[in-house]
């Protein structure tokens, strides 16, 4: 940015996002550079004016189509509906890819070719070009049918450049416009584009029937190869393998299987080996729960009848024998009889038990044996259905590929009849909206347009000037300018007056210029740490800034405050205190340096109580070498010892050494600028040779000033400043 017109960003103890803009140092910049502003504003108002009247008048005619999102289906679906977009980014893509076809080469051709306009001269007249001849020959356009290349490409172009399609948002209204310098070319050219873009998607579309015709056609015919090839190889595999194939209808349609006679005895093998293993485990228990029982304690003896009556005659037999022993002894022959009729019956029973066990443990055997049978026999049942079902899995990949085939074969079938019913059919999802009519009114040029335009390129352009001219604007003129483009601090400062500055300054003291100087005297006394300097040297950078009458008025406002000043002439080239003071023939500091007078007579007591002064007479030949002395130190040293504070008034820093050579021997240097000149380069190179040797520049006064061309608020304030002490109480 400017040093005027700055951004600044706030430092301290936080950090802040806030930019500060000072539109005050802004509006002053536009203050100073008005006339240049209204200049350029103006220049670019005119040129537009020209320009507009130069410019030839073209007219835009707009015609409009309405373009539907609807796309017949080739191989997908069976049904001639159109489907539409599955989503919005769909459809905006077709929409823009229609407004692309429009603009495209193709129509181009086709509305060239319709309207001929390859050989229409008023057509390239109206499209603001030359009508092609054969001096334009050359290139790639060669022979005999050069020139009709050459205007057909020619009138392809300029209709692509002049012609624009635009799609609204939210619309599928497509507005076509063309630009030209005939009303009628422009309502022609619009409508013939129009036109033809829907007979194009018309023939576009039967091209694509056509083409899918001849595309179904022939997939159709390979199809149904593939499909009396695959049949035939299932067949010849099936006899092959023995596989045997029956037709099952079912839910899902119909379909082929494999008959397996081993599978079907696997199955009734394998069942009637899980019933053997169930009747032998049933057995096995039966044996088992008995085999190591008394044959008196198996539950089958005891629940035989026979067994039961048996029991039934042994226990008779053995009362009536027990009634027989209680009468007679054991050899007697009735006792006998009845203790062998008990064995004979015990014997029985035995035997029918046994009988009876054994029965159950043959079940279990022949039960055993039938099991091992049948599983013997589902184990080579099983080895055949695993050998029949390898033959199998080639059989079943030839039917999927048969399945396949004739899948695809039905499908294509059904397409190709679908599409040979409906190819009469010419839909179309275009239409025309609105035809073009001939334009009454040019679009362009439009004078009220281009002088807002040529007014905003204005104000820009009248902004850059300000901003570049500001930028390379080095002049000091306000009190912000010496603390940002000098970083100095502002001690004093001192209004434009006129050439009796210093008597007003010194007799008046409630003029704006003695309380000006008695401002920057105050400031003077708070300026260092220890308060006010003991030697001041006031300089410049050039000279009639206003340094002489500064530290006049500076002198005699300490005298005036007390203090025991001297003021002494430092300008050994132009001197001027001589004259001030009326002592054209006294000596001053030359001849005390040249060791030709004392301090004594080179110092005089001015007509103010404690104001005296030293003059810088007589001009010697090399005041850069006199002052670069020794004598100069020692000088200030005894005279600082004499006065409370002595001021000197040295010469301006030019190119010169001898600011220099008093910054040495001055506790405070203070910086006189010009506001109606002060340069800030010239300002700045004195203050880089005077802070090279170090020199304590304490601050700046600005004199001269003049808060009209300050600008910002400096004009409010300069005027009820300098005329408080005039207002009436």
């Amino acid at each position: 940015m400017t040093d005027d017109m700055q951004i600044d960003q706030p430092n301290g103890g936080e950090d802040t996002d806030t930019i500060h803009i000072d539109f005050s140092h802004i509006f002053a910049a536009i203050k100073r550079n008005i006339i240049w502003i209204g200049a350029i504003i103006a220049g670019f108002l005119l040129i537009s004016i020209v320009i507009t009247m130069l410019i030839v008048p073209r007219y835009v005619a707009t015609s409009s189509v309405m373009v539907e999102q609807e796309t017949d289906q080739i191989i997908e679906g069976g049904d001639l509906t159109p489907s539409t977009a599955a989503s919005y980014q769909d459809a905006d893509r077709f929409l823009k890819t229609q407004v692309d076809i429009i603009g495209s080469r193709a129509l181009a051709l086709r509305v060239v070719q319709s309207e001929s306009l390859a050989e229409d001269p008023a057509f390239f007249e109206a499209a603001g070009a030359d009508f092609p001849t054969e001096e334009d020959l050359g290139g790639r356009y060669q022979g005999s049918d050069g020139l009709a290349a050459l205007k057909k490409d020619r009138a392809i172009t300029l209709l692509q450049e002049n012609l624009s399609a635009s799609l609204p948002v939210d619309s599928r209204i497509i507005s076509i416009t063309f630009n030209s310098t005939d009303p009628v070319f422009s309502a022609r050219i619009a409508n013939s584009v129009a036109e033809n873009y829907v007979t194009s998607n018309l023939n576009r579309k039967f091209d694509s029937s056509s083409y899918a015709r001849q595309f179904l056609s022939q997939q159709l015919q390979d199809a149904r190869t593939k499909l009396a090839e695959s049949e035939k190889e299932l067949n010849q595999y099936s006899s092959q393998a023995g596989l045997i194939r029956i037709t099952s209808n079912g839910e899902s349609g119909n379909g082929d299987s494999a008959l397996s006679v081993t599978n079907d005895s696997l199955v009734q093998v394998n069942s009637a080996a899980s019933q053997a293993t169930a009747n032998r485990i049933s057995a096995e228990n039966a044996w088992r729960s008995i085999e190591k029982l008394p044959v008196l304690s198996v539950p089958q003896v005891l629940a035989n009848q026979g067994v039961q009556n048996l029991i039934s005659q042994r226990s008779q037999a053995e009362a009536q024998l027990a009634e027989e022993r209680a009468r007679h002894l054991d050899d007697h022959p009735t006792v006998q009889a009845l203790q062998a009729q008990v064995d004979r019956l015990n014997k029985q029973i035995q035997d029918i038990g046994t009988s009876i066990k054994q029965s159950v443990y043959s079940q279990y055997k022949s039960a055993l044996d039938q099991e091992n049978a049948l599983k013997s026999q589902v184990e080579q049942l099983r080895t055949a259905a695993l050998d029949e079902q390898d033959r199998g899995v080639q059989y079943n990949v030839l039917k999927r590929e048969a399945e396949t085939n004739r899948t695809l074969y039905e499908t294509l079938l059904e397409r190709y009849n679908a599409i040979n019913a409906s190819a009469g059919a010419a839909s179309n999802n275009v239409s025309l909206v609105d035809r073009a009519e001939v334009p009454t009114r040019p679009s362009s040029p439009n004078l009220f347009l281009n002088l807002g335009i040529a007014f905003l390129l204005g104000i820009g352009a009248a902004g850059v000037f300000v901003f570049l001219r500001e930028y390379m604007d080095d002049l000091v003129r306000n009190p912000d300018d010496v603390e940002r483009k000098l970083g100095l601090p502002l001690l004093g400062l001192v209004p434009t007056t006129e050439e009796n500055a210093l008597e007003t300054a010194i007799d008046d003291g409630t003029s704006s210029v003695s309380e000006a100087y008695q401002s920057l005297v105050t400031n003077l006394s708070y300026s260092t740490a220890t308060g006010l300097p003991k030697s001041i040297q006031v300089t410049s950078s050039q000279p009639s800034e206003g340094k002489t009458t500064t530290a006049n008025v500076i002198a005699a406002k300490l005298a005036r405050l007390g203090h025991k000043t001297l003021l002494i002439d430092g300008d050994l080239r132009r001197p001027t205190l001589h004259r001030l003071m009326n002592v054209p023939d006294q000596q001053g500091l030359a001849s005390v340096l040249a060791g030709q007078s004392s301090l004594e007579k080179a110092v005089h007591q001015a007509k103010e109580s404690n104001l005296f002064f030293m003059t810088a007479l007589p001009i010697p030949p090399d005041p850069s070498l006199l002052l670069g002395s020794p004598r100069l130190p020692a000088i200030m040293q005894e005279l600082k010892d004499q006065f409370d504070i002595i001021v000197v008034d040295c010469p301006p820093m030019l190119g010169l050494a001898d600011a220099v050579s008093w910054s040495a021997n001055a506790e405070a240097v203070l910086l006189v600028v010009d506001a109606s000149q002060g340069h800030r380069g010239s300002v700045k190179a004195a203050l880089r040779r005077l802070r090279l040797v170090d020199a304590p520049v304490i601050g700046a006064a600005l004199t001269k000033f003049n808060p009209k061309n300050a600008g910002g608020d400096y004009g409010y304030y300069g005027y009820r400043y300098y005329n408080y002490t005039n207002e009436e109480v």
